[in-house]
């Protein structure tokens, strides 16, 4: 391996927090194994940690130095970041993460040369970044023509005109351009530029500028109908009372490389890894420190990667008085129960329902939490308030329906549950879940059981790989005593759901029913060691589980004054 001496600047970074040279002599082999260990679990703040701990040891390891460089950026600490991808670049390796950092580094520092001097071949990052941000440098070095040359380039590249039209756009609009930028927003080459959000509302704001308010409320109104929020809310009505709004979505050059880097992160997420994503939403925010859509990106890909503590302090950046401080308290209580902190998550939906009375969503996720603690009565009313708010024959009320419905069920007020899951389907007609509960629901009731089986049926025909679905449909025809039909249905739902109680405990009754006494025993031990002993209130009778491996079933149906075993006829 090639060696090389560290700049002091370097060596003091990586000697930050490290114990004595003898306790890190006998560590160092196991902080480099911990750093692998807690970055293939995308624990990225022990992973620096750990990174940089064995760095100090050993500073030229070309892989230590990219997982300490891709783990503080992933955790937003570019500074730190710096010298060791000065470190990379001095041992002449390519790292595109090393260059993500150096290029960020130079634009905070407004070096629009030497951010032009980087990309390309010269260590850039790729082809299609490269040139947007080059482009955007070019802007900085005020060469506007150079700049807008450059976003051509990229719209010459197929399936890019639509990315590039936005950023030329934005950049004719930071020179003062509008009715340039209002032209390319109309153009056809746009290809859906002004169709994202950003891109909604940034037109929104060129058309102000161009005295032209009308145009943009009606802009926005087609872009989002009535699905609005406060930040949208606020632009509406400025725009509605006649006021020449700013356009506040780039302001400078800086601005609209950070802008790349946001555009890049929402076009990867669910195209490329989380982890991978996540450095491009950081490197936008850390450009513009009020990008807030780039935070709260960060802050919803730190949760799909399970970070929930570093989701919940990203969340937390968002001032209470920004136009999305609703989203990002939304955002934070999701995290919140995530992470286990279901008490901590309804105290910050009830604050934000204070805050936001008149909010379906904040309402009915409040509900929603409720309901997941078993809090039924408290998510009634909070999902009575957010029906109160959403527009009748609006299509949006199905879950709210639905989930007032199961809260409803779980209180034993049948009549409630079961309007309110009529309700659901009338807006929903084949949603599969509703179908479940409310075929499952009058399954266990015993009523209804035609139309029961008729709903499940159709539920399984939509999702014939759930489990939970398949179970349903085997348990209707075990109560409609036929049994026989019961059995492949249910053994279908053992094998989508082989761990679950319930599901094998209604497969050891329909073995029983046809006869297959040793297999439904078995069957009975199987549901009964899945029974997880903390959940007192769920579905799975551990109790009646074992009296019926001691007596059978039919003897715990008489016990329970049940209706015997018996098989359907014709008649």
């Amino acid at each position: 391996m090639i060696r090389f001496l560290m700049s002091t600047a370097v060596a003091m970074t990586f000697s930050v927090s490290v114990g004595a040279p003898q306790a890190l002599a006998q560590s160092v082999s196991g902080a480099y194994l911990a750093g692998r260990q807690a970055a293939s679990q995308n624990d990225f703040k022990n992973a620096s940690t750990y990174f940089v701990k064995s760095l100090a040891r050993d500073s030229a390891n070309p892989e230590l130095m990219e997982g300490a460089v891709s783990s503080l950026l992933a955790l937003g600490k570019i500074k730190q970041a710096v010298p060791i991808a000065k470190a990379i670049e001095q041992l002449e390796l390519r790292s595109q993460t090393a260059s993500m950092v150096l290029i960020a580094d130079l634009v905070m520092r407004e070096d629009f040369d030497g951010v032009i001097a980087r990309t390309g071949d010269n260590g850039g990052i790729g082809p299609l970044v490269d040139t947007l941000v080059s482009a955007w440098a070019k802007l900085g070095q005020g060469k506007a023509a150079a700049a807008f040359e450059e976003f051509d380039v990229v719209a010459e590249q197929p399936g890019m005109s639509g990315f590039a039209t936005y950023h030329k756009a934005m950049a004719f609009a930071v020179v003062g351009d509008f009715e340039g930028a209002n032209n390319l927003f109309s153009s056809s080459n746009a290809d859906g530029a002004s169709a994202t959000r950003r891109g909604a509302m940034a037109r929104a704001e060129v058309l102000s500028q161009l005295d032209r308010n009308a145009d943009a409320v009606q802009s926005l109104r087609l872009a989002f109908g009535d699905a609005t929020d406060p930040e949208l809310d606020a632009l509406l009505e400025a725009l509605e009372a006649g006021t020449m709004v700013p356009f506040t979505h780039a302001t400078s050059a800086s601005d609209g490389i950070a802008e790349v880097f946001y555009s890049l992160a929402g076009a990867l997420r669910g195209e490329a890894d989380a982890d991978y994503t996540l450095l491009y939403a950081r490197l936008a925010y850390l450009l513009r420190p009020d990008h807030i859509d780039a935070l709260l990106l960060s802050a919803e890909l730190l949760e799909d990667l399970g970070q929930f503590d570093l989701a919940i302090d990203a969340y937390k950046k968002v001032p209470r008085t920004d136009t999305a401080s609703h989203a990002a308290e939304l955002g934070r209580a999701a995290a919140l129960r995530s992470s286990g902190k279901a008490d901590a998550a309804i105290e910050v939906l009830v604050q934000l329902a204070r805050r936001f009375p008149d909010m379906a969503i904040v309402h009915s996720t409040l509900g929603d939490a409720l309901r997941n603690q078993d809090e039924f009565e408290d998510a009634v009313a909070s999902y009575d308030r957010a029906l109160e708010l959403v527009p009748k024959g609006s299509r949006g009320r199905w879950f709210i329906h639905y989930a007032r419905a199961i809260a409803h069920e779980r209180l034993d007020n049948w009549e409630q549950a079961e309007a309110d899951f009529r309700a659901a389907l009338e807006l929903n007609p084949e949603h599969s879940q509703v179908l479940n509960y409310l075929g499952y629901s009058m399954v266990e009731k015993q009523i209804n059981l035609a139309e029961a089986l008729d709903m499940i049926e159709r539920a399984v025909a939509a999702r014939p790989d759930s489990g939970f679905i398949v179970d349903s449909l085997g348990w209707v025809l075990y109560r409609l005593g036929r049994y026989g039909e019961a059995v492949a249905h249910m053994e279908r739902a053992v094998e989508l759901m082989a761990v679950d109680p319930v599901v094998n405990d209604h497969l050891g009754d329909v073995y029983w029913a046809v006869g297959r006494k040793r297999e439904a025993e078995f069957q009975w031990s199987r549901a009964l060691s899945f029974v997880d002993s903390t959940e007192v209130d769920g579905e799975a009778d551990p109790d009646r589980m074992r009296r019926k491996l001691e007596v059978g079933l039919d003897a715990v149906l008489l016990e329970e004054d049940a209706e015997p075993l018996k098989v359907a006829t014709d008649d």
